[in-house]
């Protein structure tokens, strides 16, 4: 199998279930955007040493799989059981936001991205699902889109900062307040 098709040369994309769209279009900028994310994601996975949390990132690089996949289908086939798998994912990343939060020191001001490389780009992915986030709600706006693909990659990022915050607590990095004007 040929890695290229040539087809998108001119600036057109297929859709699963055969529907050309252009390259502009929001669906694909939604599902480059959580394509962004997965790859940043898979940086972040070259340096961790908590297995645990390289457990959970394997796992949530294999939901950006499927929800990318989602968006880039016209299909609704497959809609209901990936609405009833990402409900439990959220509930997941809920027990597991509320765990590291008894773990860490209480948040009391806002805190600047920073600490040790990996938490560093614990922080920069967060702002990548931000963004996967508002490009999907831009998506949702014109075209149908799970809602519970905008409940996740909510809980996602939350669970990215949480986690951001864990392994800078664990390298010893302290927390640097943002302090206003």
């Amino acid at each position: 199998m040929s890695i290229y098709t040539k087809f998108g040369d001119k600036g057109k994309t297929s859709l699963y279930g055969d529907k050309t769209v252009s390259k502009a279009s929001l669906r694909v900028e939604a599902y480059g955007n959580l394509d962004e994310l997965n790859s940043f994601l898979g940086i972040v996975l070259t340096e961790l040493k908590d297995k645990k949390i390289k457990e959970d990132m394997l796992r949530i690089q294999n939901d950006l799989f499927e929800i990318g996949s989602s968006i880039a289908s016209i299909s609704t086939i497959k809609h209901r059981v990936l609405s009833q798998y990402l409900k439990k994912r959220v509930g997941e990343f809920e027990k597991e936001i509320d765990n590291l939060t008894k773990k860490l020191p209480e948040l009391e001001n806002f805190i600047l991205p920073g600490g040790s490389v990996t938490g560093s780009r614990l922080h920069f992915a967060r702002t990548v699902a931000r963004r996967a986030e508002r490009r999907i709600v831009s998506l949702a706006e014109k075209e149908q889109v799970l809602s519970e693909v905008l409940v996740y990659l909510n809980r996602l990022s939350d669970l990215l900062f949480m986690y951001a915050r864990f392994i800078n607590y664990k390298e010893k990095q302290k927390e640097i307040k943002w302090v206003s004007g």
